[in-house]
């Protein structure tokens, strides 16, 4: 397995302040030392995430970034949210994707349930799952048709969902039901949103599920899952009855910065491991690194990568500073996550037969990075954010 270099062609300048390369350095040596070798044993064999690292990441305060001193969080900043995230995605994106487990999708929360839940996931101890996607609900969030029926001191929930990873291993899942019939003219109303408590390692009482087989994303399971009369305890529901569609979509902004950092710390990966290929790899009496060829390549992808993060810091710092940034998060998201796919595809190229082998770790840069095109909205969605902004929305 290749050993990480520097960090090739960024700067941060005018972002990073002396606190800020405090943390990006604390989560680069977490990263080097703990997440990637980790990583470079599992992900091969489709191992899950060990729980020890799970511990030393809460130990760090990972899980918390965001949540606010008060609750036992750190309550830092997207900003500096991105920066571990892009760290921990360079070694293993699977593990960058953990810590919004228990930092994203709770501004719906009632005082009570931040009292209650905030400290526990800032500790790591109250992780989720996001139960939201459908087989006929994926891009169109607003045809979920998963039920919820009232009844004396909860509810009752039936229906099928898709791709809820860490299904299992969650301590609870977030599930979005339709409390109300579909409106054909308002179809995001009547949907609401469910803490569905449940022991760590099993699925909740009336619940089961089918892991997917996935080409990537490894660490831990993706599942289908078929809910049947599934209880939801009366003042589990977050967020006001029937307005589950704006808790879904309430954080997008922070998901799809998390999504684009994501993106950046994978390409990275392959970048920096191409860079040191490129100087150990002989051929023709000399360094592979030597032809235009690949120095070319090189170039470009070390270009592509801090575009991306150029506009991701900007991003951020406008979000922190309380501006809305809709379209920028999704311009970030889909820039970042398209240049990751060619940015990977390119360092396996240079890896040559060794980079379709799993004894090299570009390949698993590769297959994840085509996932972030897909999940927190596909390229195509985001595409339509963008230019709906631009032209205005299309007559229906």
């Amino acid at each position: 397995m290749t050993a990480v270099v520097d960090d090739v062609g960024s700067s941060g300048a005018g972002y990073l302040t002396d606190e800020r390369l405090a943390i990006q350095a604390m989560a680069r040596e977490f990263a080097a030392k703990e997440v990637l070798p980790v990583a470079n044993e599992l992900d091969p064999v489709k191992g899950e995430i060990p729980m020890e690292l799970r511990q030393k990441m809460a130990e760090l305060g990972f899980f918390g970034v965001l949540i606010p001193e008060e609750y036992g969080g750190l309550g830092l900043g997207v900003f500096e949210y991105a920066l571990i995230v892009e760290e921990l995605a360079r070694a293993w994106m699977s593990v960058s994707s953990l810590i919004a487990r228990g930092q994203q999708f709770t501004a719906g929360f009632t005082e009570e349930q931040r009292r209650d839940y905030l400290p526990r996931m800032a500790t790591g101890d109250f992780l989720s799952a996001f139960a939201l996607s459908e087989p006929d609900a994926g891009s169109d969030v607003a045809a979920l048709s998963t039920r919820a029926r009232r009844e004396a001191d909860g509810w009752r929930i039936s229906g099928q969902k898709m791709w809820c990873t860490f299904a299992d291993g969650a301590d609870y899942l977030q599930v979005f039901a339709r409390t109300s019939p579909i409106d054909r003219d308002h179809r995001s109303r009547g949907i609401s949103c469910f803490i569905m408590p449940k022991p760590r390692g099993d699925l909740p009482p009336g619940v089961t599920g089918t892991p997917v087989r996935k080409i990537g994303y490894h660490g831990w399971k993706t599942w289908e899952l078929s809910f049947d009369n599934a209880y939801a305890a009366g003042d589990s529901m977050v967020g006001p009855e029937g307005e589950g569609f704006k808790v879904a979509m309430g954080d997008l902004e922070t998901a799809r910065i998390h999504t684009a950092a994501r993106a950046i710390g994978v390409a990275r990966g392959a970048l920096e491991d191409s860079v040191a290929y490129a100087r150990q790899r002989v051929q023709f009496g000399r360094s592979i690194g030597e032809n235009q060829a690949i120095r070319f390549k090189i170039a470009h992808m070390a270009t592509e990568v801090e575009a991306a993060r150029s506009l991701m810091y900007r991003v951020c710092t406008e979000v922190d500073a309380g501006r809305r940034n809709t379209v920028e998060a999704s311009m970030v998201k889909y820039l970042a996550t398209e240049m990751a796919e060619r940015v990977t595809s390119e360092a396996l190229q240079i890896h040559g037969g060794a980079g379709y082998t799993t004894d090299f770790a570009v390949e698993r840069y590769w297959r994840d990075a085509k996932l972030t095109k897909i999940f927190e909205g596909t390229s195509e969605i985001q595409l339509k954010i963008i230019s709906d902004s631009i032209l205005g929305r299309q007559a229906r």
